[in-house]
């Protein structure tokens, strides 16, 4: 069952918890199954890959590793603190995600 997140790709975030805790990034990746989000230049892990092919060099990957998303809150676009996400619907019906700080549109 697809789960429903309220953080989306492209979100800007504050992670409130773990080793990275304070910095702040753009959401690349959303995993709503596992309930993970992939944060840019957060959480950094290294990979070493050995090489393929004779007289290849092997090489050292530094990657973003997903992040809870209980572990992140979105920021506030007018004040630039983290915020809760709420929804509101709008005159015409739509469904639209808002700060629950200052009451803005996400």
């Amino acid at each position: 069952m697809k789960k429903r997140l309220k953080i989306k790709k492209g979100d800007n975030v504050r992670v409130i918890a773990g080793k990275d805790k304070g910095k702040e990034g753009k959401v690349t990746q959303v995993f709503p199954e596992i309930e993970k989000v992939v944060v840019d230049k957060v959480n950094l892990m290294k990979k070493n890959i050995k090489p393929q092919k004779k007289g290849e060099q092997g090489q050292i990957i530094e990657f973003s590793n997903p992040l809870h998303v209980s572990n992140v809150m979105i920021i506030d676009p007018d004040n630039g603190k983290p915020s809760r996400v709420g929804f509101k619907k709008t005159a015409d019906g739509k469904k639209v995600r808002i700060s629950k700080k200052s009451g803005s549109n996400l």
